[in-house]
């Protein structure tokens, strides 16, 4: 089994990313048929090779760049030569980058399914789960740990075979789970869909070396009591969380979101369990309209900096700026689905029953710049998406425009189609840089990762924006400065 560094502590959006848990896109993706892409949570069916070869492995050589350099610098024009067919990605081939920093989930399902025990109890769970025959399950003990691992993730052995269905989502890996500080929120995800990857999950976060020092941090929600006498549109009563519903914006403060994926019983669970393992002293429970336009908080803002954010106007106190056919469409909008639907509370460990309200995202935003990053007022940013303009605002959110990456502190990765959102960047000082030349320039020397500052990386995105997630979904921190 590989060796890993141990070290897991996240408590900021923004400082230097060291080491991060990432799934690249398997065959499973390219088996997704149209009558079935809603359940399994896609807008629409993806090409698998585009989306590997043209968008995903962009963002794995990177995070490389900035992660594990020697993984490789030097490597850059062999790595996807036709001879090597895409080895250097591939989790069970013995070209595989491998890092310790750039981790693969699959990778590590691969690890513990290495120990007899383990791969029992999971090879039952999974069949449980999927109904499976027994035959079936005797067929998977049969398997080899990496085989194994790959059918688990995609559903298959092979081109030919299906066991399962795919799990195409396993590629958002912030959902499965958050680190906050030195703990582990577990998720409890809202869609069937999504229950085998919180099963996979839990088994990797308890028996992996990588986390065995913070077996005794990992939080887990339970349901209510008589949860199973509940009819299942009883959202109220639902515990369900995932992880885009989660900031961890300074030591001290997380924000979780109250969405469509994320119900207020939840919350209320984490905020307690947090508090009562003195993990955070302040958490901020942000209500979001109840849609698929916003299915997470991180869909509708995420962090640039310590003093910059990026978001949709919809929420902020400047939503009823530009020209009057302008601010027409958009207080119909906001109409629609702003009435009740946005409430901000914050609370402090001890002082429970007096949270401190915000009436807008905005003024959230700026207070944790102000209060909790040391930030001055006057030096605070909001970057609009869409630059604000109606419709580009709302076009540019639903592909991600607000769901932006902080690898470090000022340089994020973000779709390449968010054009009005880019010139919003620009506005206010930011270099804006397309990916393929950033890699080229790290690779010649020419730039130093560490040394970038006030960076808007743009990265394709033609097929993954199809999938409903960004940089900021795809990536789950397991280390930041």
């Amino acid at each position: 089994m590989k060796r890993y560094t141990d070290t897991i502590h996240v408590s900021s959006e923004t400082g230097r990313l060291r080491k991060v848990l990432v799934h690249s896109p398997d065959s499973g993706l390219g088996k997704v048929v149209p009558s079935k892409a809603q359940d399994w949570l896609f807008e629409d069916i993806v090409h698998l090779d585009t989306i590997r070869r043209h968008e995903y492995d962009y963002y794995i050589k990177l995070l490389l760049y900035f992660l594990d350099e020697e993984k490789i610098k030097g490597r850059l024009a062999a790595i996807d030569a036709p001879a090597h067919q895409r080895n250097f990605y591939k989790p069970d081939h013995p070209d595989f980058y491998n890092s310790q920093q750039v981790i693969e989930l699959q990778v590590l399902l691969a690890d513990i399914l290495a120990d007899t025990s383990i791969k029992s109890q999971l090879v039952a769970s999974v069949c449980a789960i999927e109904a499976c025959s027994y035959e079936i399950q005797r067929e998977l003990m049969g398997y080899a740990p990496a085989t194994l691992a790959r059918v688990f993730f995609s559903g298959t052995p092979d081109e030919r075979e299906m066991i399962f269905p795919p799990i195409p989502n396993f590629i958002f890996t912030r959902d499965i789970g958050i680190v906050i500080n030195d703990h582990i929120l577990l998720n409890k995800p809202m869609k069937e869909a999504r229950k085998r990857e919180a099963l996979l999950a839990k088994y990797i976060f308890y028996h992996h070396p990588v986390f065995a020092a913070y077996h005794d941090k990992v939080i887990e929600l339970t349901d209510t009591q008589h949860h199973f006498l509940l009819p299942n549109d009883a959202d109220v009563e639902r515990v369900t969380l995932e992880g885009g519903d989660v900031m961890v914006v300074s030591p001290d403060h997380v924000l979780i979101g109250v969405s469509e994926r994320t119900t207020r019983e939840a919350a209320a669970q984490a905020v307690d369990r947090l508090f009562e393992k003195d993990v955070v002293q302040k958490a901020t429970v942000v209500k979001i309209p109840h849609k698929r336009d916003y299915m997470h908080i991180d869909t509708v803002f995420t962090q640039v900096k310590r003093n910059v954010w990026v978001m949709l106007g919809d929420f902020s106190n400047q939503r009823m700026t530009g020209s009057q056919t302008d601010a027409l469409h958009r207080a119909l909008r906001v109409q629609q689905h702003r009435v009740d639907d946005l409430e901000i509370l914050q609370f402090e460990k001890g002082d429970l029953s007096n949270p401190r309200c915000f009436q807008s995202l905005e003024a959230l935003l700026v207070h944790i710049s102000v209060t909790d990053l040391d930030s001055a007022p006057e030096d605070v940013r909001i970057i609009m998406s869409g630059n604000n303009e109606f419709p580009y605002d709302a076009r540019e959110q639903w592909t991600d425009s607000c769901n932006v990456l902080a690898i470090q502190e000022g340089v994020v990765l973000s779709y390449d189609r968010n054009d009005k959102t880019t010139d919003a960047f620009r506005a206010i000082g930011f270099d804006v840089v397309n990916v393929s030349d950033l890699l080229a320039d790290l690779e010649s020397g020419k730039v130093k990762a560490g040394d970038l500052t006030d960076t808007l990386v743009l990265m394709p995105s033609a097929e993954l924006s199809r999938a409903r997630g960004g940089f900021h979904c795809m990536s789950m921190p397991l280390l930041r400065d």
